[in-house]
């Protein structure tokens, strides 16, 4: 088939990776975010896929919006067999979704109907699920509603951090999308209604969301941290200023600390939580670089019983 792939960040690069070197199927163009501004200069920078398919020599389309005339206009021209997509961060009108004839199929990185929405693997990472997944399906106007092509699954574990879980699924769906493509032009693949029960969304989480409430208990404390690691960065409040939390684990034989009541020794750092402590491993205090936790708290000498936290 004649593809046209949709993405925009670097978990998207696998997938475009598998559809280049596929030899079944020719990507005639990439779809992708327009440059951003990003580093402390704030100079433009192109999305990692826009580069990989730069150097790949594939044409790239930088639509400010996907509803945009000159940008649907191209699309025709191209006429694509099929769209996948993987992480492209707009939202498709139905004036795109109807150009090309098998349309568009994205790789949704957990086991739909379940996480439908911007962040899957953090809300499942912060839910304590012990399996996940990516799916492939059809898209529709709704929100991850399509029906579904294919599956895979992946487990959770124990010291994943969304980053981690992420990366996993990533390369595992890349192959996922490309046996799609190749089930859909063969005629051997098609798609499934999703079941209207085990509905759950996952909201892109904010950075308000990531905040540590130390009254939770430390499982919650746990998921929330590794849920919210690289991304947006689970934090907390030390004399005023904003602490980010990078690797935290429970202690589950300490329940002698008040939530939000530390507890240092010289290469250790407890926080007290709503049922058993937490060890801080690694921080960031603002304005610096990461550092081990016990480094922090003797730079910052951590008086008795004080608290972190609002």
């Amino acid at each position: 088939m004649k593809l046209v792939f949709a993405g925009t960040p670097e978990v998207a690069v696998p997938a475009l990776d598998a559809l280049i070197s596929s030899g079944r199927h020719e990507v005639a163009a990439v779809v992708t975010r327009p440059d951003a501004p990003a580093g402390r200069g704030r100079r433009l920078v192109a999305s990692p896929v826009a580069e990989r398919a730069e150097e790949a020599g594939i044409e790239v389309l930088k639509p400010a919006r996907p509803r945009d005339e000159g940008f649907l206009a191209r699309l025709r021209e191209i006429a694509p067999d099929c769209c996948p997509v993987v992480a492209y961060g707009a939202l498709l009108p139905k004036t795109a979704l109807d150009i090309p004839a098998r349309g568009w199929v994205n790789l949704h990185f957990s086991l739909l109907p379940a996480w439908r929405g911007a962040a899957p693997v953090q809300h499942a990472v912060m839910a304590g699920d012990e399996v996940t997944g990516a799916s492939t399906f059809l898209i529709e106007e709704g929100l991850d509603s399509g029906p579904v092509y294919g599956v895979l699954t992946e487990e959770v574990r124990p010291t994943d951090t969304s980053g981690d879980l992420l990366t996993r699924l990533a390369f595992a769906g890349a192959g996922l999308l490309a046996a799609t493509m190749d089930g859909i032009e063969d005629g051997t693949l098609h798609a499934v209604p999703q079941s209207e029960g085990g509905v759950t969304l996952a909201p892109k989480i904010t950075v308000e969301d990531a905040q540590v409430q130390w009254s939770a208990p430390a499982l919650r404390v746990d998921r929330v941290v590794r849920g919210c690691t690289p991304a947006p960065g689970a934090w907390t409040l030390f004399r005023g200023e904003r602490l980010k939390l990078i690797q935290a684990v429970p202690v589950l034989d300490r329940a002698d600390l008040a939530p939000g009541e530390l507890s240092a020794g010289k290469n250790h750092v407890y926080v007290g939580t709503g049922s058993h402590a937490v060890e801080l491993l690694w921080v960031q205090p603002q304005g610096k670089k990461p550092m081990r936790a016990a480094d922090w708290a003797r730079g910052v000498r951590i008086a008795q019983g004080e608290l972190i936290g609002s």
